[in-house]
């Protein structure tokens, strides 16, 4: 039996245009922004704007919030503390609205290719690895870390 697909894709430092691409090449169908806060200071990167860019380009956006560390999470992430941003977003998992989000996520990426969007470039001091791997729990997804191309 095949395992699900289940991208995940930071911005960080990439334009909107690369990361859009990215997804298209990938076949992702739907992007789940797991940012607590969807705005960015980057360009084309804040709801409104990625949203309906990503419509134009035939990719649904979905935001849940729920799935979005908590503001310590985040300065703790930004200063370089992975563990302890671990630690911060392990216990917002507990929340009712992170299970709901967590809920909803698994469904819609059991029915269409799903891309977890957060800022970090490298998943791997990400909370949406975090994300994907509690996704995978519940269903046998194979997580793919896309990496849009950057500027030179």
């Amino acid at each position: 039996m095949t395992k699900t697909p289940l991208a995940t894709i930071g911005y960080e430092a990439a334009p909107q245009a690369a990361v859009i691409e990215t997804l298209k090449q990938a076949g992702v169908e739907v992007l789940i922004d797991v940012r607590a806060i969807a705005a960015s200071r980057r360009a084309g990167f804040s709801k409104g704007l990625l949203s309906s860019s990503l419509e134009d380009a035939g990719i649904q956006y979905v935001h849940l919030r729920g799935l979005g560390t908590p503001k310590a999470g985040r300065d703790a992430a930004r200063k370089g503390r992975t563990a302890e941003m671990t630690a911060i977003f392990e216990e917002h998992l507990k929340e009712p609205q992170a299970q709901l989000d967590l809920a909803r996520a698994i469904e819609i990426a059991k029915d269409k290719k799903a891309a977890l969007l957060c800022y970090e470039a490298e998943a791997c001091g990400c909370h949406r690895r975090i994300v994907a791997q509690r996704m995978c729990e519940a269903v046998e997804f194979e997580v793919e870390d896309l990496r849009p191309s950057r500027p030179a």
